[in-house]
């Protein structure tokens, strides 16, 4: 098991890492939209809370040695459904063609107040 770190992307707030390797699968943590130079949150729509978060997990990604056309699977969480359709436009749109299978839920609450968190399982 390696486990992966990169500044381009949030350092842990907890005790966590922001991703291990097993064999030839990468898992995320879950990310949040910390932008990683000031790890201050990024405010305003899920539009922009969703660039930071899916930038910080390519970084992430790029640190492992994998990319978007490799993620398998991505869970999403939104504090709000009624986000989903704006979410949904900017994932597609990162993502470029890749379509990992996906669980979208939503919850009570996100770390710090984010309006979404996504965490992934790639191939390397």
């Amino acid at each position: 098991m390696k486990t992966i770190s990169t500044p381009a992307a949030p350092a842990a707030i907890g005790p966590y890492s922001q991703a291990k390797v097993v064999g030839d699968l990468l898992f995320t943590a879950g990310q949040i939209p910390l932008n990683p130079e000031t790890m201050e949150m990024v405010t305003g729509p899920i539009e922009a809370q969703t660039e930071r978060v899916l930038q910080n997990l390519a970084a992430v990604l790029r640190e492992a040695g994998s990319a978007w056309d490799k993620v398998i699977k991505t869970t999403v969480f939104l504090t709000d459904l009624t986000d989903f359709a704006a979410f949904n436009a900017v994932y597609e749109k990162v993502l470029a063609g890749a379509k990992p299978a996906r669980s979208t839920v939503q919850v009570a609450a996100l770390p710090r107040g984010a309006k979404v968190e996504i965490e992934l399982i790639a191939q390397l």
